[in-house]
């Protein structure tokens, strides 16, 4: 299905159906970040306001970048059109109108939408789409519950004013976000002369570890670990994790093989605002464009 085949009223429809799927608007959330590849744009979406104002905004930018959102665009219409559990709506709903409508809207949006979704006719596809999305929605839902518990551990770290001990609880912390995300990793070790926080890989790229918590990280230290960086294969890079950041004296143009990691990117990550793995790789990115080894998350955007 492409863009320029969906009528205005399957669009109409569209923007009409999901606000009523879900009373309570993280559920909506969840139910667009579950649904969509590109599901960054919910969290760049205007939340304050009504539902209908939001989905409005969704999906016009959805249908103005086809080059972005045109699979998306098609997976949500078959998540909607495909939608048959009302429950949700039960606790706010005395009177059964909520359900009622909601229903109405969803065989509203199928007839707007046939011959461009091909719509399971048999019961065991259904049931298999079905078996899939709730699986989802379990693991969408454990992650949150354990980047949550991660959050509150940070918390916890932070407030340690022993700075030597809170450097080694960072390392252990660390080692539990990358698993959480499933990177493949190597736990901290020890070469001749230098020691190693830790490594991951990701897309092919091996990144070496760096965790610091003290104070800002200053030109000698990132020069250090630059060295250690620079000193392995040339597929290796450096991952400088400073949540206190660097100092103004601490970036040269020669330090090339290192981004950096600080406490405003951990934070987005915690919240739930943007995934390690993206964000990351939006830094190497953005560093190969540009020389510039320390913009964080909200200068990335």
């Amino acid at each position: 299905m492409t863009n320029k085949k969906l009528s205005a009223q399957a669009i109409i429809a569209l923007k009409d159906t999901l606000p009523l799927l879900y009373w309570k608007r993280d559920h909506l959330k969840d139910f667009l970040k579950i649904t969509l590849a590109n599901n960054e744009i919910v969290n760049y979406l205007d939340w304050s306001g009504t539902k209908r104002v939001t989905v409005k905004e969704l999906v016009d930018r959805m249908v103005n970048r086809p080059d972005i959102y045109s699979e998306d665009l098609l997976n949500l219409f078959a998540a909607v059109t495909d939608f048959e559990d009302f429950e949700n709506l039960t606790f706010w709903d005395e009177d059964g109108n909520k359900r009622k409508a909601a229903k109405e809207a969803v065989r509203k949006l199928r007839t707007f939408t046939t011959g461009h979704i091909q719509l399971s006719k048999e019961k065991e596809e259904a049931q298999k789409r079905k078996s899939e999305f709730e699986k989802k929605i379990v693991s969408h839902k454990n992650h949150k519950e354990d980047l949550e518990k991660l959050y509150a551990n940070f918390k916890l770290i932070a407030s340690n004013n022993n700075f030597q001990q809170r450097g080694y609880q960072l390392e252990k912390f660390l080692q539990q976000l990358f698993n959480l995300f499933e990177f493949e990793t190597t736990k901290s070790y020890k070469l001749e002369g230098e020691q190693i926080d830790g490594s991951f890989i990701l897309e092919g790229m091996t990144y070496l570890v760096e965790a610091k918590w003290k104070i800002q990280v200053n030109r000698n230290d990132l020069a250090i670990f630059c060295n250690k960086v620079e000193t392995k294969f040339k597929t290796a890079l450096g991952l400088l994790v400073t949540i206190d950041g660097l100092t103004s004296e601490a970036i040269s143009p020669f330090f090339k093989s290192v981004i950096v990691f600080d406490g405003v990117d951990m934070i987005s990550v915690l919240e739930g605002k943007v995934s390690l793995q993206d964000l990351i790789l939006r830094k190497k990115k953005k560093a190969d464009e540009t020389g510039n080894i320390y913009l964080n998350y909200y200068q990335l955007s």
